[in-house]
């Protein structure tokens, strides 16, 4: 081989190689980039609440990561409009449904037309438990044994004296049932067992909200002014509750909530709840999104997955530096 045929075959290999390096450098981001894999319909009992808020952004950041697009809508405690909700949901032919239904049983039509459509329904905090639907799993707070803890707090702040108590419910939301189911099967417990008792004289509807809330601890201190204890079912309920005792000049009563949202928490800090049993919503998103790549899989799941609460007490929040 002469010189110029030997100059001509390293250019011809230059080039060549050139060649090969551009197409792997061109695969390279194909490779990298998330391959969108769908959509995660989310209906929510409300956003108004933060828990759910957190919920929803825990399902979007991680379903984000797995290449999935998420839309977060609010059901506004509205079963009419969560069904609507749904129903788009359907015919946008999502990948997936998340569901806090705003009512269990008044749903099940919506989601028969999911399972109709091979659309997998999974829920979140609130489940349903009712025949005739298919779910493929609920992730939650186990709310009966929170509700357990609730009740072992109210005794301990109570103390020996026991004394009057009334529940501030959300009755709609199966999740809430199970919270006071809880609560009030360890009060009983305790007034069996021959020690001071704890009279429950009065459930009402707090509507898991602050406005209701206030409503209902003011109608339980003008029916029992010597009421000693309140057990609501949610943050915004107890913060609503201790509204209304500020004003009625009655601070002494006792509340314990249910969730551990960062304005609860500070009212425990500033003694005006006395405990929690805390929730963790981000986990839930996280364990959603989880299930749902699980099932797409073909993996089987149980039919529900709890997320334990855990007490947070005044000793807890003087120790959390999230807040002031």
């Amino acid at each position: 081989m002469n010189y110029f045929q030997r100059v001509l075959m390293a250019c011809l290999l230059a080039l060549l190689g050139g060649c090969g390096d551009k197409a792997a450098d061109s695969s390279q981001p194909a490779a990298s980039a998330s391959k969108v894999q769908g959509t995660i319909g989310v209906s929510l009992l409300t956003l108004d609440n933060p828990f759910f808020k957190v919920i929803g952004d825990s399902i979007t950041a991680e379903g984000k990561k797995y290449g999935y697009e998420t839309v977060v809508v609010s059901g506004d405690k509205d079963v009419a409009k969560q069904g609507n909700q749904i129903k788009d949901f359907i015919v946008k032919k999502v990948s997936a449904i998340v569901l806090s239904p705003c009512d269990s049983k008044s749903i099940i039509p919506v989601i028969q037309e999911a399972n109709a459509a091979g659309i997998p329904v999974f829920t979140v905090d609130i489940p349903c438990n009712e025949p005739g639907v298919k779910i493929i799993t609920q992730i939650a707070t186990d709310n009966e044994g929170g509700g357990r803890e609730a009740g072992q707090a109210m005794i301990e702040a109570l103390g020996e004296a026991g004394g009057k108590i009334a529940a501030l419910h959300f009755k709609q939301a199966e999740s809430c049932q199970l919270r006071v189911k809880g609560f009030m099967e360890v009060i009983r417990a305790h007034n069996a067992g021959g020690k001071s008792k704890i009279d429950v004289v009065t459930e009402l509807e707090s509507g898991a909200a602050k406005d209701l809330g206030y409503k209902a601890a003011e109608d339980a201190l003008q029916a029992h002014p010597d009421l000693r204890g309140l057990f609501a079912i949610n943050d915004p309920a107890a913060l609503g509750a201790r509204a209304a005792l500020e004003k009625a000049g009655k601070t002494q009563v006792i509340i314990i909530g249910f969730d551990g949202q960062p304005e609860g928490k500070q009212a425990i800090k500033d003694g005006k709840i006395y405990a929690d049993p805390i929730q963790f919503p981000d986990q839930m998103g996280v364990r959603m999104v989880d299930a749902i790549l699980r099932h797409s899989k073909g993996e089987t799941l149980p039919a529900q997955m709890l997320i334990p609460t855990r007490l947070y007490r005044k000793s807890d929040a003087q120790k959390d530096p999230t807040l002031h």
